[in-house]
């Protein structure tokens, strides 16, 4: 049996969705179980229950502190290896995004897995498309963002779940194989462009000064989210590989196309 977890989640209902397509079973787990998911909850180590589970797909906890995070996922990784799990397939992070603030817990969760004694595979996933396109603010002229004139090779969330089907349905193929899964570059300029509007470079002071002083925020989002911008716009987030379109077996989807229609949700 496959088990997803944050199975509530965007990326890993999508990940169920494209197994359940491909008619392999798998189940989720989640800290708010629904109906035929399995309780899962992080944080509650002594009540993490992978009996019968052959391969997990490990959907990273990361909306928390590093130190959270990583405590986190190796209770769920103890938890695989006294439970006896042959195989776990973590959604990671891109390798070019190494400078980016949330990029350590990625990285200390990879080793905790490949030091398990189990089998793994490294799925290091882009950043959203879907992301880059809800990151950029409207204003009365267009759009607005610290990206600069910045590529970000950008990918749909439903590529990366569909790449994560794949190996979770066949994962001794992949054993101990690291794929980076990035998309297309994409500019903001662009993502107006197709939107028809005007888009703005604000500078990375102006930008998180204005995370700062959002008070729905968390503490570690505004430096997360600032080095996202200063990644894209410094060049450090463009470049392309080919491990998506060989793991999907098809080009992926257009990330231009991903971003303006999350671009346009926004529009006030």
């Amino acid at each position: 049996m496959i088990m997803v977890t944050g199975a509530n989640g965007q990326l890993a209902s999508l990940t169920l969705h494209e197994l359940a397509g491909r008619g392999v079973p798998a189940i989720g787990g989640s800290r708010t179980p629904e109906s035929g998911q399995r309780a899962l909850d992080f944080d509650r180590p002594h009540s993490l229950d992978l009996t019968g589970i052959a391969t997990l797909v490990l959907v990273s906890a990361g909306y928390a502190e590093d130190d959270r995070v990583i405590t986190r996922h190796r209770a769920v990784l103890d938890a695989a290896t006294r439970d006896g799990v042959g195989h776990v397939v973590y959604t990671s992070l891109t390798g070019a995004g190494d400078h980016l603030g949330f990029a350590l817990a990625h990285r200390g969760t990879e080793r905790m897995i490949e030091a398990g004694g189990f089998g793994w595979t490294i799925l290091r996933n882009g950043l959203y498309a879907e992301l880059f396109g809800a990151l950029l603010t409207w204003t009365p002229d267009g759009v607005e963002s610290a990206f600069g004139d910045g590529a970000l090779a950008a990918v749909a969330r439903a590529d990366l779940a569909a790449a994560a089907a794949v190996v979770a349905s066949d994962p001794a193929a992949h054993d101990g194989r690291i794929y980076d899964l990035v998309g297309a570059p994409v500019t903001a300029t662009d993502v107006a462009d197709r939107l028809g509007v005007t888009h703005r470079a604000v500078g990375l002071g102006e930008y998180r000064a204005r995370l700062l002083a959002d008070g729905a925020l968390l503490p570690f989002q505004p430096p997360m989210l600032t080095s996202i911008a200063s990644g894209v716009r410094h060049g450090f987030l463009g470049g392309t590989g080919p491990d998506l379109a060989r793991l999907l077996g098809r080009p992926p989807v257009d990330p231009l196309t991903v971003a303006a229609t999350a671009a346009a949700a926004t529009r006030p």
